[in-house]
């Protein structure tokens, strides 16, 4: 059964609650509250999908829930339609700043009102789509390069010939130590000589030498 979606009406009148709850009721969950406190609460406890929040109510206004939602970054997405007797300019200028997503005086045409409930609602649905999408395309990249991370690590018990050092393979093949890691990792290698190496390499030029006669012919 697909989940219905959900209002929370907030309004100090219930009388207007009621009237608003009955208006919408057979298509949207509604939840209620009669002062901002409870709304505060009723946001974080059902996460609605819309807020239909009045402004002029005692204790804390409309204004001061809008600004305690939109702060908290879990339910800050949630649309908040202001639906409010407060018919002035400088009301609505502060409701948009706040971050309400419009804002609708009173008397209003109930047809208007449930239009824009739903389109505001459609585009909450899109966008949680949208952002939904985005963190899984996200978890699945890192799943990927965690997983290429782990195929180019080199892991456990690698056989290696105590002699000339080369490293048996698992098609049973043997290589020099620097192919293997090269094909099996991705490091990379810069070429030098080590003390021992180079005096072991020196011993051997002096030994061609005196061989040779002290001279050394192309």
């Amino acid at each position: 059964m697909v989940k219905r979606p959900s209002i929370l009406v907030v309004d100090d009148e219930p009388v207007n609650v009621q009237v608003l709850k009955s208006a919408l009721k057979e298509q949207y969950e509604i939840y209620t509250a009669y002062n901002g406190f409870d709304a505060v609460s009723l946001v974080k406890e059902h996460k609605p999908d819309i807020v239909l929040l009045d402004v002029m109510m005692p204790d804390l206004s409309g204004f001061d829930v809008c600004k305690i939602i939109k702060e908290d970054e879990a339910f800050a997405d949630i649309p908040i339609l202001f639906l409010t007797a407060l018919d002035t300019l400088a009301g609505e200028i502060m409701g948009l700043e706040l971050g309400g997503i419009d804002y609708i005086t009173k008397p209003f045409e109930f047809d208007m009102l449930k239009l824009r409930v739903r389109n505001h609602i459609e585009l909450k649905r899109r966008n949680d789509l949208i952002r939904e999408q985005r963190d899984l395309l996200a978890r699945q990249k890192q799943e990927l390069e965690d997983a290429l991370a782990q195929v180019k690590m080199l892991e456990g018990i690698i056989p290696i010939c105590m002699y000339c050092k080369k490293i048996r393979d698992d098609q049973n093949s043997w290589h020099q130590l620097e192919k293997y890691i090269t094909e099996h990792s991705e490091a990379l290698f810069s070429h030098g000589i080590c003390p021992h190496c180079e005096a072991e390499q020196m011993e051997n030029i002096r030994q061609i030498k005196r061989t040779s006669g002290g001279t050394l012919t192309s």
